[in-house]
């Protein structure tokens, strides 16, 4: 005796697609995936490419290096260097968390910045960029 099943759909014209389908959702299903597909870092990308656009976050680390660490003497040290340009500055590396506003209770007030740890291993990658781009340099 013969039974046929009534199919909503007429098996020639999907019957290729059910069955490459259906291979591909079991070969999908029963192999394990050895390597995910990898996408650049993009909070750190991003990072650095605020960091390099800004033209004076680069000075701002060297001034800190050296031992100046107060809004006034930063801007009194570098030429062209402007206090709201400084505070643009500033408030995007305490943004990324490199920079830390450390505030005393005086009269005057007082106000110094310090790097963070954070912006301690920040500012050594950024480094290791510059070495690269050297080497880069010296080989053509």
């Amino acid at each position: 005796m013969d039974v046929h099943y009534k199919s909503r759909y007429p098996v020639e014209k999907y019957a290729q697609f059910s069955v490459v389908g259906t291979y591909w959702y079991m070969l999908m299903k029963t192999k394990e995936k050895f390597i995910s597909r990898k996408s650049a870092p993009e909070r750190s990308a991003r990072m650095v490419e605020t960091i390099y656009g800004c033209k004076w976050s680069l000075t701002v680390y060297q001034l800190l290096a050296n031992g100046i660490n107060r809004p006034g003497a930063m801007v009194r040290s570098v030429e062209g260097l402007t206090t709201k340009v400084l505070n643009t500055c500033l408030q995007k590396n305490i943004k990324f968390g490199i920079l830390e506003r450390v505030t005393y209770n005086e009269v005057p007030p007082r106000v110094e910045y310090k790097v963070t740890q954070f912006g301690t291993k920040f500012i050594r990658i950024l480094d290791e960029l510059e070495k690269l781009q050297i080497e880069i340099e010296n080989e053509l």
